[in-house]
């Protein structure tokens, strides 16, 4: 018999944000035939805690298992209410850590991460740097499970040449720099007058208003696009030669290993999970946080070298393609026997 699972997550698609996990490995392993009940769709982050609250009670007794999506700011508290609800009855949860601060979250509130963490049936580290940061730590119970997509569904390009063209998945937050991809489209065209940039997001924290501005203030054209479903952006990337990733903090963004599969050749800031999924110089290039100069002297590289261009694509596809859900999967039923 198949288990029933409560999974408590960021479930706001709906209302223009980007599809989590809750919307991807939910529907995974409700396809494998796990029963699943879901929390929350509230916009609004109060009524989405008070929503996960009460649904976590009324279904605390009937399901085997709480998957709690676990993020290191606002969020955090969703996991901790809902993890010390599931103590008080004796049901095993499962925090899947999805937030790249939890380290800082571990360092500034030991007591409280230890009432979530420790009483947890299994932590699930969607990264290398996740796992090793809580063992670090001192817990235990930490699982590795990598962040998975379905590869057949990503048609793979290899491009022959390579075209100052540049494309950024993201939603538009402080955390993941937006504006230092205007920045890098700003010196790149000092190169290259006809580089190009295009942003793909929806709005978290009035980062585009700001994004926008400050590309009107350097008086350099950026293509943004707003949000898009998946499909429409896996098509809109065969536009496009390289994908570039500013974020500040970071775990395992699937937006990068999209790119990745779609055979995009990437450059990221090297920082949180990143470094964990992205290898320098084989599978993509790396550089320092916030450091404009540095990501556009990566691009540079990989627009004067097409030959090592294609190898990092290729590279960077065979790696990826260990983390297809048929593969994946197998770890999923394994924890949940």
């Amino acid at each position: 018999m198949k288990k029933r699972l409560l999974y408590i997550g960021n479930q706001l698609s709906k209302h223009g944000y980007n599809k989590t996990s809750i919307e991807t490995l939910g529907v995974f392993l409700a396809d494998e035939g796990y029963e699943l009940s879901y929390t929350s769709d509230k916009k609004n982050q109060l009524y989405r805690l008070l929503d996960m609250i009460g649904t976590t009670f009324y279904n605390v007794n009937k399901v085997d298992f709480i998957l709690i999506d676990t993020y290191s700011t606002f969020s955090f508290w969703y996991a901790f209410f809902c993890s010390q609800i599931a103590r008080v009855f004796n049901v095993k949860y499962i925090c899947i850590l999805r937030g790249g601060d939890l380290p800082n979250r571990l360092q500034k509130n030991p007591k409280l991460c230890k009432m979530i963490f420790a009483n947890a049936y299994k932590n699930v580290a969607p990264s290398g740097y996740l796992k090793q940061a809580f063992e670090h730590r001192g817990y235990s119970n930490i699982l590795y499970i990598p962040n998975s997509i379905e590869i057949q569904n990503y048609s793979y390009k290899q491009r022959e040449k390579i075209a100052p063209n540049l494309l950024w998945v993201r939603a538009f937050a402080t955390i993941y720099n937006p504006e230092m991809a205007v920045k890098v489209l700003f010196e790149l065209r000092k190169t290259y007058p006809n580089a190009t940039l295009t942003m793909v997001g929806p709005d978290k924290d009035g980062s585009l208003l700001r994004t926008k501005a400050f590309a009107d203030s350097l008086g350099v054209a950026v293509c943004f696009t707003g949000k898009l479903a998946k499909e429409d952006w896996w098509q809109l990337s065969a536009n496009y030669d390289i994908f570039i990733n500013t974020t500040h903090f970071d775990n395992t963004p699937v937006s990068v290993m999209e790119a990745m599969a779609l055979g995009l050749p990437v450059v990221s800031t090297n920082v949180g999970g990143i470094p964990f999924l992205l290898t320098d110089n084989e599978n993509a290039l790396l550089v320092d946080d916030n450091n404009a100069n540095q990501m556009v002297s990566a691009i540079l590289k990989l627009l004067e070298n097409p030959v090592e261009s294609k190898k990092l694509s290729t590279s960077a596809r065979n790696y990826i393609e260990q983390m297809d859900w048929e593969i994946v999967k197998n770890k999923w039923h394994a924890l949940l026997a």
